[in-house]
């Protein structure tokens, strides 16, 4: 028997929101092992994996290789999405970046990106900025989970094109806790987002405390008065897990 790909509790969250059948394009694939987790587990038919890096790239072909899994899996050395093809591809999965560049791949692949049907996205900074964009970009976030994993707290996403939904309209409070935490994480009180609140709410206190003394002042000013509202905003968003 081949031997069979462990993940890590992040890595495996990433495929378990992909759907079962689904060709995937893994952007950012690095060393391979999603792209072989995902065969090997039944959950994709068929993978292109794909890095902008040539070293990464080389072993992830070599981990494939041993595995004898050339059929399912096809590697492409490749800028974010530039080298899949329109229609290759139901879901593309991309992780381990900031929401920037992640944003950039997106955007630059946005013809392409027409015909998939779902993106797996792990963005690990601007979350803000990015969930917005997606959203001024015409998707809904469907899911979301989040793992905390060797000291970092890692938002996991699901956005499908197209999406549609009638609500009411949003206080400006309401759409900024959505952009930060995450509408469907906020909704479901999730706890590692809880976690996540907790912690951030203490590091902005040590902060503020911090700047009182700073010698800068017009620069600690500024950082005080986002310091001040980034506070206010986790409040309010930890009053989602003590209200019925």
């Amino acid at each position: 028997m081949r031997e069979q790909v462990e993940l890590s509790a992040r890595m495996r969250a990433l495929t378990e929101m992909v759907t079962p059948g689904n060709r995937v394009c893994d952007v950012g694939c690095d060393h391979g092992w999603v792209s072989i987790y995902l065969v090997q587990q039944g959950i994709s038919p068929r993978v292109l994996a794909m890095d902008v890096r040539k070293g990464p790239l080389s072993r992830a072909r070599k981990h494939i290789s041993q595995r004898g899994l050339e059929t399912y899996i096809e590697t492409r050395l490749s800028d974010g999405v530039a080298a899949m093809e329109a229609g290759e591809a139901d879901t593309v999965l991309c992780a381990g970046m900031g929401g920037r560049l992640m944003q950039r791949i997106l955007e630059e692949g946005r013809e392409k990106l027409e015909s998939v049907g779902e993106l797996i996205l792990q963005p690990q900074s601007e979350l803000r900025a990015f969930r917005a964009y997606l959203r001024g970009s015409g998707y809904g976030i469907t899911a979301e989970d989040m793992v905390y994993e060797d000291g970092k707290y890692y938002p996991i996403m699901k956005a499908v094109p197209r999406f549609e939904r009638q609500e009411a309209t949003l206080t400006a409070d309401d759409q900024a806790l959505r952009d930060c935490f995450g509408e469907l994480l906020l909704a479901h009180r999730h706890p590692v987002l809880k976690q996540y609140l907790l912690a951030a709410e203490q590091s902005c206190g040590q902060i503020l405390g911090q700047l009182e003394g700073a010698t800068d002042r017009e620069r600690a000013a500024l950082r005080y008065r986002e310091l001040v509202e980034e506070r206010r905003l986790i409040s309010l968003a930890l009053k989602r897990y003590y209200t019925d």
